[in-house]
């Protein structure tokens, strides 16, 4: 087996999951891509991210191991039962200390069970509000992740150098514990979404 050379890893590849790698790509990081439909993972290589240092996986047990320890995957699926299927899937190829990522709009209470599900397996969980939109996450989104705290340090760097930048500073901090990101993400769009009523 060769060595893991994926600094994370993202699942998912409609428009918001490309961006995201391709943004993670320019910043320096080497990704690993999956989606359910394998096809997806081929025609992304050939066609937008032809040219990059962006990986490709065809199972999750490619995906998982690709990566460098502590395995690091963003799952930027549809909310609900599709997280914790893909979580259930990852499960058997993670080790203690690896961390799963959920950048979709999960309702945070999902966030608070999952966090507390994947701990008690010796696994991180985070939930990230990503905010931004297509273009955001192609060129910098707000990233808003809150869980499982010892995951920050080790997802920290790609955060924030992948977040938009105003003045010098990400757009990206630790909001808190268990499901914050997400509940954060839910405040926000609450907030952008409520003038156009």
């Amino acid at each position: 087996m060769s060595t893991p050379i994926g600094d994370i890893g993202l699942i998912g590849l409609a428009v918001m999951g490309q961006n995201l790698i391709l943004n993670m790509n320019d910043k320096g990081f080497t990704v690993v891509a999956y989606n359910r439909t394998t096809s997806k993972v081929d025609d992304f290589l050939a066609n937008e991210a032809k040219g990059t240092n962006v990986q490709g996986a065809h199972s999750i047990q490619e995906l998982c191991a690709k990566l460098k320890r502590p395995r690091k995957i963003i799952l930027l699926v549809k909310a609900g039962p599709a997280v914790d299927s893909f979580i259930q899937q990852l499960e058997p190829y993670l080790e203690k200390g690896d961390i799963v990522i959920d950048g979709g709009n999960s309702h945070y209470p999902d966030s608070i069970r999952r966090t507390k599900e994947l701990e008690a397996k010796g696994l991180l969980f985070v939930g990230s509000g990503v905010s931004g939109g297509e273009e955001g996450a192609r060129y910098g989104p707000s990233l808003m992740p809150g869980g499982s705290p010892a995951a920050w340090p080790a997802i920290k760097e790609i955060f924030q150098k992948t977040a938009a930048q105003v003045n010098g500073e990400p757009c990206c901090d630790w909001v808190g514990e268990t499901g914050s990101g997400h509940y954060v993400k839910m405040v926000h769009n609450g907030d952008y979404h409520l003038p156009s009523c």
